[in-house]
C-alpha cells in the first residue's frame, strides 16, 4: 500500500518524510478507534448524538480507524445541476449518489434535503446519511452569495434517518452574523435530537483578496473560522486545505500573534494544515479537509490531500466532484485511494 501511495505522489512523495516542528503531535487529539470514548465522551453531548458518531466511525473500509471518507453531493444546488452532473449524467438520480457512496466504501454521504428524501426509506439503512441543511443557490440573477436554509424543522432529518446535520458559514460575508444564529440554532436542535453536527466552515468575502492574492484558504484565516465553528459546537469542521498564511497581516484587520507565524506554522503544508487541526481545539473536533474541484491529475491531488490531512493530525477527507463527476468505477478508485493514505499505517502524524 505504501509503495502505491509512493507512486501516486510522484514528486510530492516527500510529504511522508516531512517532520512537523510547529505544534507537537502530542499537544493533538488524535483520531483511533477509541476516539468517541476517548475524546467525545467528556463533553456534553448526549448518549445519542455518541452512538451515531460511534455509527459512522464503523461504517466502511475505514470502519475501527476513527478515521472519516465522506462523499458529499450537494453540488446540484450549490454549482448547479448542469454543471455538476453533465460530466456524469447518472448522478442526476440520488440513488446513484448513495450507491456511490456505499461501493466506495465511505463512513456516510452528505447530501440535500431533497436527495436524501427522496431515497431515505431505500438507503438510510445502509449508509449513514448526513443532511446539509443551508445552501446558496445559483438561479438567482444576478448572483448573490448566500447561505439560505432549505428546511425549516431540524425535525425531518431525523424523521428521514439521519444520524447528523450539516450546515455552512461565510464566514467575513455580510451575512455571517444571521447564518451563526441560524446555524447554532439548528445545530443545537440537532443535538437535542441525538444528531452530530458538521460544519462546513468556509470564508466569503471580498474583501479577502489583496494585490492579486487570494486568502480564502489562509491558514491563520481558516484556523480562526475553524475556532468559530467549533465554538458553536460543530463535532467535525469541514474546511478548505490551506493554500498560504498571512491573511491577518496581509488584510490588515482583526488580531493576531507574530508566534502563529514563527513558532505555531511554516510554509509547508502540512505545517499549515496542523494550525487548522490546533484551532479545531487541538483535535477535540475532527478537522475533515475538502477534495476540491475535479481537474486534469485528480487521482494524485486527492492523496496528496490526504496525506497532508492525516499527517496533519486531521480525521479524514470530504470528497465530492472528483468522485462523482465520473463513471462509477472510477469514482470508486478515487475514494478507496483516499481511504487507502488513512488505512496504511505507514503514514504517520508528523
Amino acid at each position: 500500500m505504501i509503495n502505491r501511495i509512493q507512486d501516486i505522489l510522484g514528486p510530492q512523495a516527500s510529504l511522508l518524510t516531512h517532520a512537523c516542528k510547529t505544534v507537537p503531535k502530542a499537544m493533538l487529539h488524535l483520531p483511533g478507534r477509541d476516539f468517541v470514548d476517548r475524546v467525545m465522551r467528556e463533553t456534553d453531548r448526549s448518549a445519542a448524538v455518541l452512538r451515531n458518531l460511534q455509527h459512522v466511525y464503523d461504517t466502511g473500509r475505514l470502519r475501527g480507524t476513527g478515521y472519516l471518507s465522506i462523499l458529499p453531493v450537494d453540488q446540484g444546488i450549490e454549482h448547479s445541476a448542469g454543471a455538476s452532473f453533465a460530466p456524469a449524467p447518472e448522478y442526476f438520480d440520488p440513488a446513484t449518489i448513495c450507491e456511490l457512496a456505499i461501493e466506495g466504501g465511505c463512513n456516510a454521504v452528505a447530501s440535500t434535503y431533497g436527495v436524501l428524501g427522496m431515497v431515505a426509506r431505500r438507503y438510510a439503512h445502509r449508509i449513514p446519511f448526513i443532511l446539509k441543511v443551508n445552501h446558496n443557490e445559483l438561479l438567482s440573477y444576478p448572483n448573490t452569495y448566500d447561505q439560505i436554509m432549505f428546511t425549516k424543522s431540524i425535525r425531518r432529518a431525523f424523521d428521514m434517518g439521519c444520524v447528523g446535520v450539516g450546515a455552512t458559514i461565510y464566514w467575513g460575508s455580510e451575512e455571517s452574523h444571521r447564518q451563526l444564529q441560524e446555524v447554532s440554532q439548528a445545530f443545537a436542535e440537532a443535538h437535542d435530537l441525538g444528531m452530530f453536527t458538521v460544519l462546513w466552515c468556509y470564508l466569503r468575502s471580498n474583501g479577502f483578496k489583496k494585490d492579486g492574492v487570494d486568502y480564502h484558504a489562509a491558514a491563520d484565516l481558516t484556523g480562526q473560522a475553524n475556532h468559530l465553528g467549533v465554538t458553536i459546537q460543530a463535532d467535525i469542521i469541514k474546511q478548505k486545505l490551506p493554500e498560504n498564511n498571512g491573511g491577518y497581516n496581509a488584510l490588515k484587520f482583526g488580531k493576531t500573534s507574530s508566534k502563529v507565524y514563527e513558532k505555531l506554522s511554516s510554509d509547508h503544508p502540512i505545517d499549515l494544515c496542523r494550525y487548522q487541526v490546533a484551532n479545531c481545539f487541538m483535535g477535540r473536533a475532527g478537522l475533515i479537509n475538502s477534495g476540491g474541484a475535479s481537474g486534469t491529475n485528480d487521482l494524485q491531488d486527492a492523496v496528496v490531500t490526504a496525506v497532508v490531512n492525516k499527517r496533519a493530525g486531521g480525521m479524514g477527507l470530504i470528497s465530492g466532484r472528483k468522485a462523482f463527476q465520473k463513471p462509477v468505477k472510477q469514482g470508486v478508485e478515487i475514494l478507496n485511494a483516499i481511504q487507502d493514505v488513512y488505512l496504511c499505517p505507514e503514514v504517520t502524524i508528523a
